[in-house]
């Protein structure tokens, strides 16, 4: 009898001692700012799910693309397209485990109630843009705000940047550009769609592809983890049809 106990206690042991070894177990995650909000939503329940603990760190985007190329060591880093060429060609990543998460558009927004200007094709965005007394989107520099590297691209490739600019109006993050459309101060604003929340707002629409593709958000498994499974097993979470509810809640798409 004292034997069967004394098996059972040293079983017992073993098996408490290995769940809390892996409970103990963090997988470091870097990330660009714009997908903060869905990826802090699923650590919870990628932790509850599989005893792993999740340490992730947000950044500007041109930043945290640097952090990866220096070879930081991060386990499961996150960088956009077309970034995932550099942090590729640098080898801090392993190449075959590429995996898109999630993609987000610009948008276009006016102060609630006005009426809604055509955005269908390129030709109608370069009359509204011109025709408008004023527009703000977030300041790509210094930090290199990821909504506003996508929309001066977009104006770039319509051939009005230089136009437009005595009546810009760049703002530090998307949610200021929206409460100068809100408060009456600008007539359009542009970032992101998940950043459009502010009540004050209509949105029009979203900039068509040809104007200015989503930008996509891929996630790696680092060269430098610390234990490749487990970061291959957060990087298939992250992009599970579980994962895709929550982005898509939160105004993403999901992968490409």
């Amino acid at each position: 009898m004292k034997y069967w106990l004394s098996a059972i206690a040293v079983i017992t042991f073993v098996l408490v001692t290995a769940h809390s070894a892996r409970a103990q177990e963090e997988i470091t995650l870097i990330a660009p700012g714009i997908i903060q909000a869905p990826i802090e939503q699923l650590i919870p329940a990628f932790e509850a799910k599989t005893g792993r603990k999740v340490k992730a760190t947000f950044g500007a985007v041109v930043a945290s693309k640097q952090q990866v190329i220096h070879g930081e060591p991060f386990d499961v880093p996150l960088v956009e397209v077309p970034y995932d060429a550099e942090v590729i060609a640098s080898g801090n990543v392993v190449a075959g485990s590429a995996t898109p998460l999630a993609n987000v558009s610009v948008g276009v927004a006016v102060r609630k109630g006005a009426p809604k200007p055509d955005i269908s094709t390129p030709e109608a965005i370069k009359r509204m843009l011109l025709a408008a007394k004023s527009i703000a989107y977030p300041d790509p520099n210094p930090t290199g705000a990821a909504s506003g590297i996508s929309t001066t691209e977009a104006l770039k490739s319509l051939g009005i940047f230089e136009q437009l600019q005595p009546k810009t109006k760049l703002t530090q993050g998307g949610a200021r550009a929206m409460a100068l459309v809100s408060s009456g101060e600008v007539e359009i604003g542009m970032t992101f769609l998940p950043g459009m929340t502010d009540p004050g707002i209509d949105i029009v629409g979203l900039l068509p592809r040809d104007v200015s593709p989503p930008t996509i958000v891929i996630g790696f498994v680092s060269s430098h983890a610390k234990d490749p499974a487990a970061a291959k097993e957060l990087l298939t979470y992250l992009s599970s049809p579980e994962a895709a509810v929550t982005y898509k809640a939160q105004k993403f798409q999901p992968g490409r």
